[in-house]
């Protein structure tokens, strides 16, 4: 009786909005995967020539493709990286003060600032960056000069203008700031109220149990967060472009004159004057950004499936 009528069931037709949804859900899925082949096909295609390119091709006195973009490359990530090192930590603090310090009114109050930041154009960010940010640390650079120049990533000379990395970086930190934190903040939200009580119960602290129960619970949730930040600082592009003083090198000095550039303001500040093979040079450097911010998501990936069975932030 009971296969009967699972039998009955399967043969039972389905509802047109249900076959209209599942159609519309599979076509979505299947168009995500077409563009994104599309743009790498495009990029692949439009690069070949770069591969193979002369070195007067090359701005800057360079040889061959992989010595261009390197320099490139090394600054989008270099960026990026102090970037994440500066938000990360404010957005996971931001985050537990809102869900679970402040007081209800102050908490939305600041969930709302934090998340118009969000909608503010990176122009804006970009002039905040060269008329105010730029000055206000350009002494404070000098005097990291002085006590810590001994230390490679603090060596002279410094920065008149105060237009270096670690202000691109600064910049960038308050750009992904309210993506970090949003998430951050409902992920912890999400933390199962039993466990905060039975931690509470057992006598711990409000940080013991945020350490014990809502950090171990989102810590997936926050590693997918920093990647969604990750993924506007590597992809950021006016907001660099205005703020930094580039020039084709590799440093690691974060407060000198001269600041590597990233493949994204690179391209912004060349492209309208590109021709010929350095069209083809410009949008190979995209493709080498498309690969990077792939590998990044997989990575990213990775490592939240491994944690996964530990967390109930999914």
């Amino acid at each position: 009786m009971t296969s009967v009528v699972a039998r009955d069931r399967i043969r039972a037709p389905q509802r047109p909005g249900d076959v209209i949804f599942s159609t519309a859900t599979v076509v979505a899925g299947s168009l995500i995967l077409a563009v994104l082949a599309a743009v790498a096909g495009f990029l692949l295609v439009q690069s070949l020539p770069a591969f193979v390119a002369a070195p007067a091709d090359f701005s800057g006195g360079f040889t061959n493709f992989w010595a261009y973009v390197w320099p490139l490359a090394f600054g989008t990530l270099w960026s990026a990286l102090l970037a994440m090192i500066i938000a990360i930590p404010l957005a996971i603090g931001i985050a537990l003060f809102i869900s679970h310090y402040a007081p209800r009114r102050i908490a939305q109050g600041l969930g709302y600032v934090i998340d118009l930041l969000a909608a503010v154009p990176s122009v804006v960010f970009g002039l905040w960056g060269i008329g105010v940010l730029a000055p206000l640390v350009q002494p404070f650079y000098a005097n990291l000069v002085d006590w810590f120049g001994w230390f490679p990533l603090f060596a002279g000379p410094v920065s008149g203008t105060g237009r270096t990395i670690l202000t691109v970086a600064i910049v960038l930190a308050v750009m992904v700031l309210p993506i970090i934190t949003a998430l951050c903040r409902e992920i912890f939200l999400q933390t199962p109220v039993l466990y905060e009580e039975a931690s509470l119960a057992l006598g711990a602290t409000r940080w013991e149990m945020i350490s014990m129960a809502v950090l171990p619970f989102g810590r997936s949730g926050i590693i997918s967060a920093s990647m969604l930040g990750l993924g506007r600082a590597l992809g950021e592009t006016m907001a660099v472009a205005m703020v930094l003083s580039p020039s084709p090198t590799v440093l690691f000095q974060l407060l000198t004159s001269q600041n590597p550039t990233t493949i994204a303001a690179n391209i912004a500040l060349n492209f309208p004057e590109a021709h010929g093979v350095g069209v083809n040079i410009l949008l190979a450097t995209g493709l080498i950004l498309f690969v990077i911010t792939l590998a990044v998501n997989m990575i990213a990936r990775y490592i939240i499936n491994r944690r996964k069975a530990f967390s109930g932030a999914n």
